[in-house]
């Protein structure tokens, strides 16, 4: 029996016998724990816009539950290590803080390394930890032995539909004369980081496989980029019939469309993530009118899943600002932990937490979440949890695939008019 259980066991002894009608009811919490858990969030850096969302998103659910009495007597407390820039010193701090208090039973992330290095150390710790992005680094660790890495899983699906579904997206569009394709050649700019990377690698692969020309093959380094023009200037020479940047920064996003719209072509421009940070908007004004943007995880806003509108609506009263992906998805991390915790019993028994989670199924804002047992990542796929397009119109976002989904449909986007 773990400390935790037998001062649990004494509580309710205490609480079922004679002894108890002594006591007030005030001096019951005394015996209450406060259950941390850990948050790993880019709170300065580049990233802050998410980071600064993924702590509203977790605060939140753990708000709520105190507000309804906690779980068990148990209330909750949010802690936070700021992995900053990212980098794997910034990260290691921050998860070794964390790990060394032992008042921190759960740990979570948006994303924390990119790389997903600190899976290791949560295997290590026996922590258990939810994470979301970067799932194809997530199943690279954990797929050679799932059995090892009972501590942690993945919001998040696998990345291959991001690496596959922007072709068949545009191919469809062509298909039902939305689009034209005059010659099917793309230009693919990308940031040297984990999560950028592999989506453009794949992104390339595809649309070569089908039978595209790749006119601009850049990759930028990571970190804050303000001068596009040399690439757009390439992009000019030749022009494509779809510009892509998966730049994931909602800065340097935001930079790159501004710089486009300075004269623009007539191509269709996919931004991967940036423009799902309500920031983006913000930085890019009117020239946001018309950009499509996919999420895998994303919220998934429309009345056949009403769960969505639920907790953005709950966000935008509690923070007076739109929720991105990661506000809502870091709620619901929260409350998956909490639904393994109320199965468990005991905070302290983690193995039994980790268990539960994995037992997770359920609809979240993102769709229906159930784990794959082999790689820890949530299903993919229109009956879990879809791959979904949207286009940004006078600032508001519609959902505009999958069709079983969709609350509204593509529009030409203005400069291809």
């Amino acid at each position: 029996m773990t400390h935790r259980s037998a001062h649990r066991r004494i509580r309710q002894i205490l609480l079922g016998t004679a002894l108890a009608t002594v006591f007030s009811a005030a001096s019951i919490p005394a015996f209450a724990d406060v259950v941390k858990i850990g948050l790993l969030a880019p709170l300065t850096g580049p990233a802050a816009a998410d980071g600064q969302e993924f702590q509203r998103g977790a605060q939140m659910a753990i708000d709520e539950m105190n507000e309804a009495g906690g779980i068990d007597g148990d209330t909750f407390e949010l802690v936070v290590g700021d992995v900053k820039d990212q980098s794997s010193g910034n990260v290691t701090s921050a998860v070794e803080r964390l790990l060394g208090d032992p008042d921190v039973h759960f740990m979570l992330t948006g994303y924390a390394s990119l790389t997903n290095f600190e899976i290791d150390n949560m295997a290590e710790a026996g922590m258990p930890y939810m994470l979301a992005a970067t799932s194809q680094q997530t199943r690279d660790i954990i797929a050679p032995s799932p059995e090892d890495y009972m501590c942690c899983w993945s919001m998040t699906p696998s990345f291959d539909a991001y690496n596959t579904d922007v072709t068949l997206f545009v191919e469809k569009l062509a298909a039902e004369g939305k689009i034209t394709l005059k010659d099917k050649k793309v230009a693919i700019i990308s940031s040297d980081n984990a999560y950028s990377k592999t989506i453009s690698e794949g992104m390339k692969k595809t649309f070569a496989e089908n039978g595209w020309t790749i006119t601009v093959d850049e990759i930028v380094p990571f970190g804050e980029v303000t001068d596009w023009r040399s690439i757009l200037a390439k992009v000019r020479e030749n022009v494509p019939d779809v510009v892509i940047n998966t730049d994931y920064l909602p800065g340097n996003s935001a930079s790159f469309l501004n710089q486009f719209m300075e004269q623009p072509t007539k191509s269709l421009v996919f931004l991967q993530y940036a423009p799902s940070v309500p920031e983006f908007v913000e930085l890019t004004g009117k020239n946001s009118t018309g950009i499509i943007y996919n999420l895998l995880g994303g919220a998934l806003t429309t009345p056949k899943n009403p769960r969505a509108e639920e907790v953005a609506t709950k966000f935008k009263t509690k923070y007076g600002a739109e929720s991105g992906t990661y506000g809502i998805g870091l709620y619901e991390m929260v409350h998956v932990y909490f639904d393994a915790l109320k199965k468990a019993g005991d905070p302290a028994d983690h193995e039994a937490v980790m268990k539960a989670i994995s037992e997770t199924d359920k609809q979240v804002a993102a769709g229906r979440l159930k784990f794959d047992p082999e790689t820890h990542l949530a299903m993919q796929g229109d009956d879990f949890i879809p791959i979904t397009f949207f286009q940004i119109w006078d600032g508001e976002r519609t959902l505009i695939s999958p069709a079983k989904y969709a609350t509204g449909e593509f529009k030409i986007q203005p400069w291809m008019e």
